[in-house]
């Protein structure tokens, strides 16, 4: 039996030395110093990488563990950028990626930037990541997911002896909600006017970044530009209800929407509700109302995914008594085309003018300078999250992100690609937002196979 034993051992040796002959030549010189050249390679094996799986319990607990930093008194999720809870939460996080090797940095701008070296120092490195800080009485998945997926890919390369060909960068974005500032440093540049915008906590962008450990005079740093970064890969929950609705897995997001804001101002002539005949009024309230419905008419008539919103809407001067003499409204248009949104607004202009006529009163609009461009994601990016979320049996759709992301920034330096699960109902921006954890893990397994791919490419 020993002698059957081992021809075995030693026909298996022999196989495995056909197999990996060059790498045995390579290092043979070890031999002479004691090394087991068969022995270290046999031990240090690492299984094919369409095999690898993340650690869906592991991503489901860290989600939990996130969120219990910056509850309010009431017990309410509130670790908004720049407060003590987004601080804690940082430091919770930065814990778990130097544990995982990434020895964590924090830039100018107050981002958590961690780095796996490749085996290529040459090579460009793929970044992937998303944000931590949420809205107030938020929900627990929102940027969280993305971010605790980034760093279970690098656990899952660790516990595999896995060194893909290019760096790898996990970036955590700082204040995503307050107007995804931390990707805008990185890639745009930040104005004097940005830094002196007014975050929810109350303090200046200025302050929160200082608050968090980043340094606004030094903002030039962690600037980055074209070429610099391989891709970008952002996953994150769809935070609307179509993944849902179609019962499919994944979103293959084709881009982010571009937002545009107009204050809408209708000025009509207040005066007494009693003694003024319905005829003879110049009701600012009745002409705002038409062009509240005529938005929506305008935005539903044509094929397609835009929305058009008005969601503020101030009456003066607001008295049961008084016919409204001045209403101001909050106008935004949303689409994947910069033209389209053109578009739109051009006929609700239109029928703004006719309004007026109707009504006796006059429309005017002042266009808000917060604009956001629309960012289209990299075809071949695309293709790589289809081809990834294929592999592993999982049903995809080719869609837009109604929402902002920090992809939309990374996009102007970088080929960008988003991979959306399912948000369960559809909500977001809540305390009952929630992501099953069979999409999570779905997500994160997604996220890791492209990151496989494009190391690859």
């Amino acid at each position: 039996m020993a002698y059957i034993y081992t021809a075995k051992k030693l026909f298996s040796f022999l196989l495995f030395f056909m197999m990996h002959r060059r790498i045995f030549i390579k290092q043979s010189c070890l031999v002479a110093a004691g090394v087991g050249v068969v022995g270290n390679l046999l031990a240090h094996a690492a299984p094919p990488a369409t095999a690898l799986r993340v650690n869906g319990k592991r991503i489901e607990t860290r989600i939990f563990e996130l969120a219990k930093f910056g509850l309010d008194d009431k017990g309410r999720g509130y670790r908004v950028a720049y407060t003590n809870g987004d601080v804690q939460g940082r430091a919770w996080f930065m814990n778990l990626m130097q544990k995982a090797g990434l020895n964590p940095s924090i830039d100018a701008a107050g981002n958590i930037v961690g780095r796996r070296s490749g085996s290529n120092p040459l090579l460009k490195p793929i970044a992937f990541g998303s944000h931590i800080d949420m809205v107030p009485d938020g929900g627990n998945y929102d940027g969280t997911l993305g971010s605790i997926a980034a760093l279970e890919v690098i656990e899952v390369l660790n516990e595999n002896n896995i060194v893909t060909q290019h760096p790898l960068e996990v970036i955590i974005f700082a204040n995503e909600e307050g107007g995804t500032i931390g990707s805008q440093a990185l890639t745009d540049g930040l104005t004097p006017a940005g830094l002196a915008q007014k975050s929810p906590m109350g303090l200046t962008v200025e302050q929160g970044i200082r608050a968090i450990g980043g340094n606004p005079n030094a903002l030039a740093s962690c600037l980055r530009k074209k070429g610099d970064l391989k891709a970008f890969l952002e996953l994150h929950i769809e935070q609307g209800g179509i993944l849902e609705r179609e019962k499919l897995q994944i979103g293959v997001v084709q881009g982010i929407v571009g937002i545009v804001h107009w204050e809408v101002t209708v000025q009509g002539f207040a005066n007494h509700a009693g003694t003024t005949p319905m005829n003879q009024r110049q009701d600012a309230l009745l002409a705002a109302s038409k062009f509240i419905v005529a938005v929506n008419r305008v935005a539903t008539a044509q094929q397609g995914n835009q929305v058009g919103t008005v969601g503020k809407i101030e009456v003066q001067p607001g008295a049961y008594n008084v016919v409204p003499g001045k209403v101001i409204l909050g106008l935004e248009i949303r689409d994947l085309s910069a033209a389209k949104i053109e578009n739109l607004f051009a006929q609700m202009q239109q029928r703004a003018t006719a309004i007026a006529a109707e009504t006796k009163t006059t429309i005017s609009f002042n266009r808000q300078a917060n604009a956001v461009a629309p960012a289209l994601t990299s075809p071949a990016v695309q293709k790589v999250v289809e081809t990834a979320a294929k592999s592993l049996g999982l049903s995809t759709k080719y869609m837009q992100s109604g929402a902002g992301h920090d992809a939309q920034h990374m996009a102007h330096i970088a080929p960008t690609g988003m991979i959306f699960v399912p948000s369960i109902g559809g909500i977001s921006h809540s305390p009952k937002e929630y992501s099953t954890p069979a999409d999570m893990a779905n997500g994160a397994n997604v996220l890791l196979q492209a990151i496989f791919q494009l190391d690859k490419s």
